[in-house]
Formats: structure tokens, C-alpha cells, sequence
């Protein structure tokens, strides 16, 4: 139930009552009319911009437009008032019974309510993450980790099929660097010296592959060609980096459907396949590129390549796909990457990017209407660098890396739900700051501990009201008509607005507006619960009235299941008691 949604059912209903009768003009698009909430909640409890989004189309004044809707609006149940203001718009106060309605709702639903079919079963493959398999996860990983799982969470609830997916990018010149790094240690436990040599992997997380290779060759490898032994340690420092990538993502409580190979693509034909699609459509050339901006003739020799024409598709130059010495550029896998999930019948793509990726975009997007006939969209989300912090001062953390904060050191810092609600308290393509002293703050300034207690809270109450011999169980049979007070209605209007939240969020794929709402239920939550203190008929548990006690605890009960709910879109837990 999204009451926003029902109302401007309505506004359309009534506008087409007014066409009917020859009021207004009959078949205009009603696709810009709107119903919001009030910027300032004094005005009332929603808003429509109707009469100022058809007024062109009716060739009338705004305000004419307005005056003959708003008393159609009125003659709703539902509507106790309908105000034109300024120069249309109409202001709309709705009967109690609405907002009690949401809480009834949120009791039947539970953990269901709010609950979309926008995305109507539309398939989606979320693909986050992505790292190279060369080491543990890093802090930046940890962030694209935790926005891409909440927006996987959150278009899942809006009724997407979602495929979370990572790739694992084992077919590059890195994975032999990883081989030879992790040979340096193998000969460490042969006894050698180690050194860190340039251009290798450094970290500790190296020594179990070492040891592990080890185990299996004895020192029989120390003094072997590199073509000896090099495809082995590839593939087992390949494997055991990936066992590790999959251990902390578990601790950061992620949960990938498929894991695709690069490697896959090579010597299958899935690459040759894509690059024929782009060729049978004539998109595949020999050329030469214009020198790179920045670079002077002196620095630039022009070679021919063959190139993809992907400037057709909205991207700035051409790009290579095949080297002179007839190898593949590392964009062309990405390219055959990208045809299998279009060859899989997805009705939409979105691949989550570090910040760093940005240059990538057009290419990739290009590349993906191409090969779907711009039947299939791709969205590219940027997350944007995390700079750490301990009490105010840059904080370095990092025990195994060598050379980067690793995701394990921050979440045994601070636990995956503060790790995961932190960074998601800013929106993805904006730089964050994460204080570790402020994360791990029992106050109502931390944000994650907040809302959680808000949860707490709620569970404490109804414990609470069992002690005193109230059967709470029986909270979907309240009254809630008994709950009047100005106050009650802004808690139970702020539940309303939950379903409406959930589709706007997943449009938008901005899964941070979820942790800002829930900041917000828990602000006036606290709020009501601190309003207590001084008017006595705002407690939750009135010792006198059984039949009041019954409607504040099912009001609790339905803030906790929002809470609930959106705590598990974002994939944090919701706490029962605070520790």
C-alpha cells in the first residue's frame, strides 16, 4: 500500500470526472501530476502539483484548474481538507483513519510491508565488488561491497529478480605478478631470504600460498624455470585469494548468487562471438586514433588497430579491442563479459564501480547498447574514495596488507553493521569519512547505534507492557482510532510514508535514502518517547486503559517492523536489546 499512490489515483479519478462533464479537456497526460509530501508539514499531509502541471494542457490559469479539483478531492473520505495555495497548488489533509490504516498494515504485513511490485519481476544483475583476485579486500571494496548488496536488497524488495554477481578478473597480466609474488614467499620457506622486489605483491596474506605451494612441490621448485612452475602458482594463489575474498565478504555479511570467471572467456569463443556481434553490425574497423589529449606529436606514434565504433553509442573516441601483435586489449573481454549477460535475458544491467573506474563509463555503456540494440540499459554507479579517521585524526590500520586498510581490519574494528550502516549514511558517488571513535559512539549522534536503539526500544516497550500483565500478542486486534493525539498521527504518518520511500529509492537505485529514512523514524520515535516524560496520555503503557496500552504498543510494534524491514534491505541487524 502506497498511500501516496492512492491519492494521486484519486487526483487522476477526479480529473477524469471533471473531463467527463466537459470542466476540463478530455485525454491530456497525466504524467506529470504529482503527490508528495508538503515541503512544510504545517500545510498539511500530502501535496499535488496538478493544477500547475496541466494547466498548458487545459489552457487555463493554474489557480482555475485547482479550484474545480479541490472539491472532488474533498468529497473522498479520506480527505478532510484540500487547500489551493499560491498559484495552484492544493494542499491535502487526510483523515486519521488513513495514517491508523498504515499501521494496520504494517501489523498485517510485517516484515512484508512496504513491500513493492514496481519492479514488476523484472530481471536485474547487480555485478559489485569485482576485485582483482590478487589480495584481501580493501576499505574502498568494502564500500562498493556494501552499496551494491543494499541496492541488490533494495530492488529485491521493490519486486526486481535480482542476480548478484562478481567478477573475478583472473585472466590479466596481474594474476602472474600475483604467481610470482607468491612464489617469493614459497622460496621464503625454502629457507631464502625474503625480498620485496618492485612491481610484486608485498603482503603477508601472501605466506599461507608460500607455505601451501610448499607442501605440494617440497623445495623441488627452487631453482626452476619460471615456465615450470608458474601456471601452478597461478592458479593456486588464484584460488586461495579468492577463498579469502569470499571469507570477508561473508564477515561483511555478502552473499554473491554467481561468481564469473575472466578466464572463462579465453580460448571459448565467447570473446570472438561478442566481437562478431559488433562486426555483423558494422561497428568493427581498422583505424588510427588521434593522439590522446595532452600528448605532442613527439610522443604519439600512430599505429593502426582495430578499433570499435563506439562513439556511435555516446562515447568520446573509438576504442581498440585488438593489440598489433593480434592480442585482445583488456577492454574486449569486458565487452564479451558484458554480451553474456545481455545473451541472458537481463531487462537491465548495473555494474558498481570505484571512483577510480570513472573514465570507463561511456565505453562501457556504449558497448552494452551496442550489443543489445540499446534494448538493454547498463547503469554505472561510482563509489566515491573512504577516508579514515580516529577521533578526528587519519587513522592507519593495516596489519597484513602491506600497503592498503584491508575490509576484515575495519570490520573487526567495528563490526559489520556499523561498517555497513556508516557507509551508507552518504550517498555512493560521495567521498565519505569514516570515524572509527564517532562509528562506535553510543549516542545519539551515531547514527547506526541510533536507529538500532530505536529498534531496541520498541522491543523493550512491548517487554515491558508483558510484565505488567498486557497481552501484546493481541496488537493486531487494537483500536486504533484511540490514538488521536497530534503526536500519534506524525508517528503513524511518518510509518506511512515507508512504501512510498521504497519506490522512490529503488528508481533512483540510491539505497542511502533508506538508512535517512530509518534515521528519521528513530528521531521521532526517541521523540515520542521523550514527549512521554511530560504528557502523561503520550506513554506507551497507560495502567488504566487496557484498550489505549493495546493501540500505543500496536503503533510500537509497527514502528519496530519498519525498522526491521529497512535495517534488512540495508543488510544490518536489528538489535532486540542494546548490549
Amino acid at each position: 500500500m502506497n498511500l501516496f499512490a492512492d491519492i494521486r489515483t484519486l487526483v487522476t479519478d477526479s480529473l477524469d470526472a471533471l473531463a467527463a462533464e466537459g470542466a476540463l479537456p478530455a485525454g491530456m497526460d497525466f504524467g506529470p501530476v504529482a503527490v508528495e509530501p508538503p515541503r512544510d508539514p504545517a500545510h498539511g499531509d500530502m501535496a499535488t502539483n496538478a493544477a500547475m502541471a496541466l494547466a498548458r494542457q487545459a489552457k487555463m490559469k493554474p489557480r482555475d484548474v485547482a479550484e474545480l479539483l479541490a472539491p472532488r478531492l474533498t468529497a473522498d473520505p479520506r480527505v478532510e481538507e484540500a487547500s489551493v495555495a499560491g498559484p495552484g497548488f492544493i494542499n491535502l489533509r487526510l483523515s486519521t483513519s488513513v495514517w491508523t490504516g498504515a499501521v494496520s498494515e504494517a501489523l498485517a504485513k510485517g516484515a512484508d510491508f512496504g513491500r513493492s511490485s514496481v519492479g514488476a519481476g523484472r530481471k536485474v544483475n547487480v555485478e559489485y565488488v569485482s576485485a582483482n583476485p590478487t589480495g584481501p579486500l580493501h576499505v574502498g571494496h568494502a564500500r562498493g561491497a556494501i552499496f551494491g548488496d543494499a541496492l541488490a536488497g533494495l530492488l529485491d524488495f521493490a519486486g526486481w529478480d535480482v542476480t548478484r554477481e562478481y567478477y573475478i578478473n583472473d585472466g590479466g597480466a596481474q594474476v602472474d605478478v600475483l604467481a610470482r609474488s607468491a612464489f617469493q614467499r614459497y622460496l621464503e620457506v625454502c629457507g631464502q631470504e625474503f625480498v620485496v622486489q618492485e612491481g610484486l605483491y608485498p603482503g603477508e596474506y601472501l605466506i599461507p600460498v608460500g607455505q601451501k605451494l610448499h607442501a605440494l612441490w617440497g623445495d623441488s621448485k627452487v631453482d626452476a624455470p619460471e615456465e615450470e612452475w608458474l601456471a601452478e602458482a597461478r592458479e593456486i594463489a588464484t584460488e586461495m585469494m579468492m577463498e579469502m575474498i569470499r571469507e570477508d565478504l561473508a564477515a561483511l555479511g555478502v552473499t554473491m548468487d554467481r561468481f564469473f570467471s575472466e578466464k572463462a572467456l579465453y580460448g571459448t569463443g565467447l570473446i570472438e562471438s561478442a566481437i562478431e556481434s559488433l562486426r555483423e553490425k558494422g561497428l568493427i574497423y581498422r583505424g588510427t586514433l588521434e593522439p590522446p589529449k595532452g600528448k605532442t606529436p613527439e610522443d604519439w606514434e600512430p599505429r593502426e588497430q582495430t578499433l570499435f565504433k563506439s562513439t556511435e553509442y555516446g562515447d568520446d573516441v573509438d576504442r581498440p579491442i585488438q593489440k598489433s601483435d593480434g592480442g585482445w586489449t583488456y577492454f574486449a573481454p569486458d565487452i564479451a563479459y558484458h554480451f553474456d549477460k545481455v545473451e541472458r535475458g537481463y531487462d537491465l544491467l548495473i555494474d558498481v564501480f570505484g571512483a577510480d573506474h570513472g573514465g570507463y563509463v561511456k565505453r562501457m555503456k556504449a558497448a552494452v547498447a551496442a550489443l543489445s540494440d540499446r534494448k538493454t540499459p547498463l547503469e554505472i554507479k561510482l563509489c566515491q574514495l573512504v577516508k579514515l579517521y580516529k577521533n578526528g585524526e587519519p587513522y592507519k590500520m593495516s596489519k597484513r596488507a602491506g600497503t592498503f586498510v584491508t575490509l576484515r581490519d575495519v570490520v573487526d574494528e567495528v563490526g559489520a553493521d556499523v561498517a555497513r550502516f556508516t557507509m551508507l549514511t552518504r550517498k555512493n558517488d560521495a567521498p565519505l569519512d569514516f570515524d572509527f571513535a564517532k562509528a562506535l559512539e553510543q549516542s545519539k549522534d551515531n547514527p547506526v547505534f541510533y536507529v538500532q536503539y530505536a529498534h531496541a526500544r520498541a522491543k523493550s516497550v512491548l517487554r515491558m507492557a508483558e510484565t505488567k500483565g498486557v497481552d501484546a500478542s493481541g496488537v493486531a486486534g487494537a483500536d486504533l482510532s484511540l490514538l488521536s493525539h497530534p503526536a500519534h498521527v506524525e508517528l503513524m504518518r511518518k510509518l506511512g510514508e515507508w512504501p512510498r520511500l521504497v519506490e522512490i529509492a529503488a528508481q533512483h537505485q540510491e539505497p542511502h535514502r533508506v538508512a535517512f529514512f530509518l534515521q528519521e523514524l528513530a528521531a521521532d520515535f526517541h521523540g515520542h518517547w521523550n514527549k512521554g516524560k511530560d504528557t502523561p496520555e503520550l506513554r506507551f503503557v497507560q495502567e488504566d486503559d487496557a484498550a489505549v496500552t493495546l493501540a500505543n504498543l500496536a503503533l510500537v510494534e509497527a514502528v519496530a517492523v519498519v525498522i526491521s524491514a529497512g535495517l534488512g534491505i540495508l543488510g544490518v541487524t536489528p538489535l532486540n536489546e542494546m548490549r
